[in-house]
């Protein structure tokens, strides 16, 4: 029962959400030739940025996540017992 009224809960939460979302009046529509040409180049420009972005993550060398911690070796060998005595 808990689970059944938890993802009704849920549910309601997230079509709140979307309809709260949609009254935003965020996104208009224009029918102006340079707004949609401006749009467009923002487009553009956002585009090569997130192309120039990944080529360079790309271009830099993969760094080995076993390499950045060094621990000590799990096997270590026992003193020897002379050693101890003397």
């Amino acid at each position: 029962m808990k689970k059944v009224s938890l993802a009704i809960l849920v549910s309601l939460s997230a079509l709140t959400g979307a309809a709260y979302a949609q009254t935003d009046n965020g996104v208009t529509m224009s029918t102006d030739p340079a707004k949609a040409a401006d749009v467009e180049q923002r487009a553009q420009d956002l585009q090569s940025q997130q192309q120039a972005a990944e080529s360079q993550h790309s271009s830099m060398p993969a760094m080995h996540h076993k390499m950045e911690h060094k621990k000590a070796p799990h096997h270590m060998k026992a003193a020897k017992p002379d050693a101890a005595s003397q």
